[in-house]
């Protein structure tokens, strides 16, 4: 079973339930952020978070603790940003934080803050925690670009990793532990 918030709130539901824009919202977001970007000439940036392990794990366990383990990384990410970014699921394994008004150098402050706060998740089943292998692809945006375009743009760096605005890792650290308890109950 999922850890999940003791205290859900309107904003926040627990981490049982996906707390995210569905994909079509999403891009309605997305799209307006873009829109008033270009009409305020204010800074836009979107971060794409993937789980490299996640398809495995749905393999390996069942779809109910992939789900899981995205429910719990929407949470992770949500806790780490202001109350008007959001976070979106663009496709069924990736998370994007849509940031309003952080340029390039603001939207890598927050990349290297949610690395850091998703470094810490493991996923327990079978007896054993496994890490999250997680890739963090940053993309600001610029003039003339949509929505599409700058989501392939994270998406793009994202796969880069390590490297320009993508930062990839692999999770290693010590709990909090997401997974289905073992043991008696």
């Amino acid at each position: 079973m999922a850890a999940s918030d003791p205290n859900p709130t309107p904003d926040r539901p627990a981490t049982g339930q996906l707390a995210c824009l569905s994909a079509p919202a999403l891009r309605e977001r997305l799209g307006e952020e873009v829109n008033r970007a270009g009409r305020h000439g204010t800074p836009l940036s979107c971060l794409l978070v993937t789980i490299g392990n996640l398809e495995e794990l749905a393999r390996e366990h069942g779809s109910e603790l992939s789900e899981q383990t995205l429910a719990y990384v929407a949470g992770a990410l949500a806790s780490q940003v202001r109350g008007f970014d959001r976070v979106g699921r663009p496709s069924e394994g990736e998370l994007l934080l849509v940031l309003p008004g952080a340029d390039g150098p603001r939207g890598e402050i927050v990349a290297r803050r949610v690395l850091e706060r998703l470094r810490t998740i493991k996923v327990e089943s079978d007896g054993m925690r496994r890490p999250l292998r997680i890739s963090v692809g940053l993309a600001a945006w610029q003039q003339d670009i949509g929505g599409d375009e700058l989501l392939e743009r994270a998406r793009a760096a994202a796969r880069r990793g390590n490297g320009g605005e993508g930062v990839s890792t692999l999770a290693s650290s010590s709990p909090p532990v997401l997974g289905r308890p073992h043991g008696p109950a």
